[in-house]
């Protein structure tokens, strides 16, 4: 056995496991050297959620970074020869027809993001499986792609991590728990262990469903919860003796059930001779948490596979027997069969990325087998490029807020998805029941009065419309149509529509308190910004002046977008909610890694914002401000910021508007926000509901949103937000984005889409809510540009003021061009639409009020 080292670069805890062999293996391939990987268990894992995982792989998603991770594994897998690609389908029974709608969405979404799903018929998936009741089924999505890790993850774990050791470059240490984490000035340096401390540069955590462990050993928390999934196993089962096959038929997913069904192939392969049956608890699932988790010696079983009592799962047992009778004709292996431990999170993401705590301390937890590799990849990307080749920030560790991190948040939370992990479908705008309540704007109670309809973002309560404003229902009646469709008007109140258009008659008042904001201070807090921001932030002629900009990557894409006041003293970071938290923590650490002596604060719950937007609204606010002077175009113009004073109180007015309305963002504190939300109110202007602001308003006006329309795979010229010039002074990813500028054309450009007819072949209207896939209405492709990039709608709502469905979609360069036809897929049916603008241009011009078709 090789001596313990006291040095590495690169410590990996948890490499028995398929998440830190694949970190291993993508680490040397990016040339990382000198790594050593320590485990409590043996290598591969004993004990861990590999060692018993069922290691099959659906491509079905409705998100593209964790689409991109399977199709990865997928790969990797199969080029490795351990992968049966023998798909996989998924039923929806008889009566189920919010199951046969949630299959159609999920081949909208396998368009979109590179999947080969479709559905097919009872007759067609009977076929595929004999052993199915095709007359417990409607019908069936089917999924070419899906398949099996064979013979088992833990091979591949065990695989990677014999070649990587031939190399020389890994060093492999089983049965070495780490025992805590050594750091000094902020950074990790190094692992204790019982058989010595090993110094190290970088430590990456693939502990798994020990994952919240390690990091209490820095002095935080991961919002990811260990939760008891049944396996059952039903045998013998001969039909595959012989064969050599690990299985033999497609898997099936019963998720009406909450549960899924494979054969184990051969009686001479590993699992074999037997039919797998896994449940997930629906309602009350069993959470643990990983201090409670037993030693190995403890244990009658792994103590990742806890005792099943076969009772707890008759009820849903016996519904799977009705759609494979197989099962209640084998006998149960009650010696196979357990609750094996996986992890379910608090917003249905992993946590990936560099601590929050401590530099060069990396997570990859909460990871299935399924999306490992992948992985495996982005980990090794980020740790040595700073960026990754898809847009990561649903799982960026980073992105949470701290009350996001409370235990009691995390287990209300982690609950909530694990509910959801199978059923019921859940919709793209599904509010959390649990962790509500926890940040309120100083004016809800007079929301709550106006009878708000509240959503939640990052903690903050919003309410999308006010059940008070019902009576304009009456006057826009021809403009706020009806959503026949219930999935289409789930989660969304028609009122807000009636709000969008009375706002643009007279004027309305906005709770924008959710923002998420940043005072930045000290003499280099101008130089940060000016290195961080494609815009120019210094020169005296831009302070009280805000300036809406982005932060870029070495690529020259677009990794934020936000607003800057510059003040006299400080500048002041404007930012959105879920966006905030990350950039903030990137600014930190940019300005430590460049030597710059700044201070940033967050200020999100001591500043609120107030949107006072209208036609009338520098009318009406002339009669609440202590001096209407200032408020006049010439003394106060776009992009200006202003000391006004409201009720009494100083407001920080800045004059720009999101929603294509004349006005104002009024910022104010805390403490002052309910006196001029009383003062607003009592000119007659109507409170407006956030879905105005982002959702209908915006597209309108083609406003982008982080995270959804501006990704790290898009540069800005391609999302049409390039500025004229480029500044003088440096900044990140200058150079790229000078060589973006340079081409005749970008390969793809953010562009508006209309609907030009929203009435489904029912003759049911429909008002889309999710991402569709936009394909070319000749050949029926998903349009693909030059650099591999799909196309497919980033976000979508219903403008009241131009009276269509609108989205934004970035497409190749050869299909942007105004009046050109394209097709997209809602719940698999097809529908028209056409490309209303290329870049950022407006479809509803707010001087004029004149809607352009």
């Amino acid at each position: 056995m090789a001596s313990f080292p006291n040095r590495a670069r690169v410590v990996i805890i948890g490499q028995g496991g398929i998440v830190g062999a694949a970190v291993a293996h993508h680490l040397l391939e990016r040339g990382t050297d000198d790594i050593v990987g320590i485990d409590k268990s043996a290598i591969p894992t004993d004990i861990g959620s590999t060692g018993h995982a069922s290691d099959f792989c659906y491509t079905t998603s409705h998100d593209l970074l964790n689409t991109w991770t399977t199709l990865y594994s997928i790969d990797f897998y199969e080029k490795m020869g351990h992968y049966a690609r023998v798909g996989g389908f998924e039923v929806a029974r008889v009566g189920d027809d919010a199951r046969m709608a949630e299959l159609r969405r999920r081949c909208d979404s396998g368009r979109a993001f590179g999947t080969r799903t479709r559905i097919i018929s009872a007759a067609e998936a009977k076929e595929k499986f004999p052993l199915l009741e095709e007359d417990v089924i409607q019908g069936a999505m089917w999924d070419p792609d899906a398949g099996l890790v064979v013979p088992r993850s833990q091979t591949v774990a065990g695989k990677l991590v014999d070649a990587a050791e031939a190399t020389g470059r890994l060093r492999v240490f089983a049965n070495t728990p780490a025992l805590s984490l050594l750091s000094e000035g902020g950074r990790i340096t190094g692992v204790t262990t019982p058989r010595g401390t090993i110094m190290a540069d970088h430590v990456v955590v693939c502990a798994g469903i020990w994952g919240r462990l390690i990091a209490a050993m820095a002095g935080e928390d991961l919002p990811v919860m260990p939760m008891d999934h049944p396996l059952t196993f039903f045998g013998p089962y001969e039909e595959f003796a012989g064969t050599g096959l690990e299985i033999g038929r497609p898997l099936l997913r019963d998720q009406g059930n909450s549960a899924y069904l494979r054969d184990t192939g051969d009686p001479a392969t590993t699992e074999g001779g037997q039919i797998e049956w896994g449940y997930y608890y629906e309602t009350v699932p069993r959470l643990v948490h990983p201090r409670d988790i037993l030693e190995k010696e403890q244990t009658r079983l792994s103590p990742s596979q806890r005792d099943l009592v076969l009772e707890d799962v008759m009820e849903p047992l016996e519904r799977a027997m009705e759609l494979t009778p197989i099962l209640g004709e084998l006998g149960f292996n009650e010696s196979h069969s357990f609750n094996g431990l996986l992890q379910t999170t608090a917003d249905g993401f992993s946590s990936l990325g560099e601590s929050r705590k401590l530099r060069g301390l990396w997570y990859a937890v909460a990871v299935w087998v399924k999306d490992a590799p992948g992985v495996g990849k982005l980990i090794a990307d980020w740790m040595t490029d700073g960026r990754t080749g898809i847009d990561h920030a649903r799982a960026d560790y980073a992105r949470f807020e701290a009350f996001q991190l409370d235990e009691g948040f995390i287990r209300g939370r982690c609950h909530e998805t694990a509910t959801k992990i199978y059923t019921p479908p859940v919709h793209p705008r599904e509010p959390f029941a649990s962790g509500r309540g926890i940040r309120r704007s100083p004016f809800h109670a007079r929301e709550v009065e106006l009878g708000g309809y509240f959503m939640e973002l990052s903690g903050w309560e919003r309410a999308h419309g006010y059940a008070a404003n019902a009576h304009l229902l009456e006057k826009y009646a021809d403009g706020v149509p009806e959503r026949p469709a219930e999935w289409d008007n789930r989660h969304f109140w028609r009122v807000s529509n009636a709000e969008h258009l009375e706002m643009s008659e007279d004027c309305g008042v906005v709770n924008l308190s959710h923002f998420h904001m940043t005072d930045i201070e000290g003499p280099d807090h101008v130089a940060l910004l000016e290195w961080l921001c494609a815009a120019k932030i210094g020169g005296e002629g831009n302070v009280g002046k805000g300036i809406y900009t982005h932060m870029l990557d070495d690529e020259g894409n677009v990794r934020a977008d936000f607003t800057v006041f510059r003040m006299a003293d400080r500048c002041r970071l404007i930012n959105g909610a879920d966006a905030g938290p990350r950039d903030l923590l990137h600014m930190r650490r940019v300005a430590e890694d460049r030597g710059l002596d700044v201070t940033l604060t967050d200020v999100t719950e001591r500043i609120v914002t107030i949107g006072f937007w209208g036609p009338n609204a520098r009318e009406k606010l002339s009669t609440v401000v202590a001096d209407p002077t200032p408020l006049t175009p010439e003394a106060f113009p776009f992009a200006a910021i202003r000391q006004i004073e409201i009720a009494g109180r100083p407001v920080t007015a800045f004059r720009i508007s999101y929603v294509g309305e004349q006005g104002w963002e009024l910022h104010m504190a805390y403490e002052d926000g309910l006196a001029v939300w009383d003062a607003l109110r009592g000119t007659g202007a109507i409170a407006v509901g956030v879905e105005t602001y982002a959702s209908s308003r915006r597209l309108e006006k083609s406003l982008r949103l982080q995270n959804a329309d501006l990704l790290t795979h898009y540069n800005l010229l391609e999302a049409g937000l390039a500025r004229p010039k480029v500044k003088e002074a440096e900044f990140r990813g200058k150079a790229r984005h000078l060589e973006h500028r340079a081409r005749p054309h970008q390969p793809a450009m953010l562009c508006t889409l209309v609907m030009t007819d929203n009435v489904g072949r029912d003759g049911v209207a429909r008002y889309p809510v999710q991402t569709m896939p936009v394909l070319d209405p000749d050949g029926g492709e998903v349009l693909v540009d030059s650099l591999g990039r799909r196309s497919y709608t980033t976000s979508q709502a219903y403008g009241p003021s131009v009276g269509r469905n609108i989205m934004l979609a970035y497409l190749p360069w050869d299909y942007c061009q105004k009046g050109r036809r394209l097709t997209v897929t809602y719940f698999d049916e097809p529908f028209t639409v056409e490309v209303a603008a290329v870049g950022y241009e407006p479809l509803y011009d707010p001087e004029n009020l004149r809607p352009r078709s």
